[in-house]
């Protein structure tokens, strides 16, 4: 489900620019600022060789100091005008560019926020990353560096053409006789610019996906001694993006030196032809030094118009990941209704199948029920579908047949949000974020205050540790909770549940990786938030559920056992295995 690589290869897709510019709606004032300047600009380029070239011919020829300074005041004040309405164009078009970035990025991380696990299980992260920070960025540089600025090179282009040849057509045509082959030149590097571009987008998705997952799993990296292989791999894939870099490179370093050599024949070729009109009093020296300098004014924007295509190819190169990923429907249907003040509790498997890649199913014929207030377990092997239980509950993915039932209404009834609120959490692999603990347990929710966190974490038996850290609750955890032990990071996530207050909590393998005296706290940590309120306990240790109201025992995903733990040993069944085989000693 990951986003393709291929992008359409034009350079440029109106469909997508229509999609674009939905988002400079709300900044119309700006667009339209940065186009009447844009087009003001173009006009006023030719301005600038008129008003030089007569102070060559009338005041520099005749000696007119007077009319020198006079006309050398005009065009410095002119020149000032004219960087005043630059700056304010460069200044709005970059604004609009960052405004409309800003605005689709923030899209795109709601919309991605949004999908279910599924699709992160199959998607790189390195790979969304790059599509919310740096392919947005080159949508913004669509305004900022690409399309008005190519309005106005090209505006300035024709401009400084019908104003040459109403200026003398022949040296007009000695000056424009080089442009066709600057055309092809152009057109041959556009497309050459537009396949490394896109190649270096692949290899950069493809290079942050690598470092995400090399930099996050660094310690499996280092402990099986792979740190050489794993530096193999990425000095290909880096090898790969430079080399998609030297094309780029390569092309512009054969372009951009053509520009010159065309523009030097063009001079040259005027020079002569002016020359001899001078001596044949056909043209004035003002005239020639005219067509000079318009002749930079007509090559520089052409050379420009490369780097601006770079720029609106990258555009549309990431326009279109960043929109093909806005299409993708990957989210849990949220069309549910029901949004009750306060639920009880009570939950109702009815003949529940579920697969993760609608294949392999994990859950077969699934059926069971958990009264509001009970406190329930399920134990079985790696793999028989406990965990894909609590994911089904909170929906976190969707099943394929039968129902689950909430106070007797399918969950699917129910408003996402309203839902979710309702149920709390305890994984086995507690992610904390580079923050504080108050701000992991509150989830920066402005209506639980340190004083309720404090309570909670004294309840669980954390607020000792807690109280010993640098800054207290307001220690930073660092990326994932590294400066915490694992004992630590459950406790903290005991805590942020029972702030929360839900009506149903469920706690995944909450001791599985503990030592004794932690596994001892979060025991009771577990008696306690576990009152008055649905629980659901996923345990491979049987002393964590013994005092559950029911166990259920899974085996691929069926139940084959279930009653309490006395029960259970009474049968003598599987439980009674599992449990002798924990506690035989």
């Amino acid at each position: 489900m990951s986003q393709p690589a291929s992008v359409s290869g034009k350079a440029f897709d109106y469909g997508l620019f229509k999609k674009v510019m939905i988002f400079v709606t709300p900044y119309r004032t700006l667009f339209w600022l940065s186009a009447i300047l844009t087009i003001v600009l173009a006009f006023l380029g030719p301005i600038r060789p008129k008003l030089t070239g007569d102070t060559v011919d009338l005041y520099i020829a005749t000696g007119d100091k007077a009319g020198l300074l006079k006309w050398s005041i005009i065009i410095v004040a002119l020149l000032i005008v004219e960087s005043i309405l630059q700056f304010y164009q460069t200044w709005y078009t970059n604004e609009l560019g960052q405004s409309v970035a800003i605005d689709i990025r923030t899209k795109l991380y709601g919309h991605v926020s949004r999908f279910k696990l599924g699709y992160f299980d199959q998607t790189p992260i390195g790979t969304l990353v790059t599509r919310v920070i740096s392919d947005v960025e080159t949508i913004g540089e669509i305004f900022s560096q690409g399309l008005l600025v190519i309005i106005g090179d090209l505006l300035k282009l024709v401009v400084v053409l019908i104003y040459m040849f109403w200026l003398d057509w022949q040296l007009s045509l000695i000056s424009v006789a080089s442009i066709p082959f600057l055309l092809i030149a152009t057109n041959m590097f556009k497309n050459a610019i537009k396949k490394a571009f896109t190649d270096v987008r692949v290899y950069v998705a493809r290079l942050n996906a690598f470092v995400q997952e090399h930099v996050t799993g660094m310690a499996i990296v280092q402990i099986f001694n792979r740190e050489s292989e794993e530096m193999s791999r990425f000095k290909a894939l880096n090898r790969e993006h430079m080399d998609a870099h030297n094309r780029s490179v390569w092309a512009n370093s054969i372009f951009f030196p053509l520009v010159e050599l065309f523009s030097a024949i063009s001079i040259a070729g005027l020079i002569w032809w002016g020359v001899k009109g001078i001596i044949d009093h056909q043209y004035t020296f003002g005239v020639l030094f005219q067509f000079i300098l318009l002749i930079n004014m007509l090559f520089r924007p052409i050379r420009q118009l490369a780097d601006r295509f770079n720029v609106l190819q990258m555009g549309m190169v990431g326009s279109e990941r960043v929109f093909n990923l806005l299409d993708t429907s990957a989210a849990i249907d949220d069309l549910g209704e029901h949004r009750p003040e306060e639920i009880r509790g009570d939950i109702e498997f009815r003949n529940v199948v579920f697969a993760y890649n609608n294949q392999e199913h994990v859950l077969h014929d699934l059926s069971f029920k958990v009264s509001a207030g009970q406190k329930v377990a399920f134990v079985g092997a790696t793999g028989a579908g406990k965990s894909s239980i609590m994911s089904l509950i909170n929906r976190m993915y969707e099943f394929q047949g039968g129902d689950i039932l909430l106070d007797g209404l399918s969950i699917r009834s129910y408003q996402l949000d309203a839902l979710r609120s309702n149920i709390g959490v305890v994984l086995q692999d507690v992610f904390l974020f580079s923050d504080t603990i108050y701000n992991n347990v509150t989830l920066r929710n402005p209506e639980i205050t340190e004083a309720m966190v404090i309570e909670a974490s004294k309840a669980v038996g954390a607020h000792e540790f807690i109280s010993k850290l640098p800054g207290g609750y307001h220690y930073d955890v660092k990326e994932r909770g590294s400066m915490l032990s694992v004992g630590q990071r459950q406790l903290i996530a005991f805590i942020r549940a029972y702030v929360h207050n839900p009506k149903i909590l469920m706690l995944d393998e909450a001791t599985s990786s503990v030592d004794t005296e932690s596994e001892l706290m979060i025991q009771r940590a577990t008696e306690l938030i576990t009152q008055g309120r649905t629980s659901i306990l996923i345990a491979h240790r049987l002393s964590t559920v013994q005092h559950a109201d029911c166990i259920y025992v899974l085996e691929k995903g069926r139940v084959i056992e279930q009653g309490s733990h006395q029960e259970l040993l009474r049968l003598g069944g599987h439980y009674k295995t599992l449990f002798d085989l924990q506690f035989k000693e």
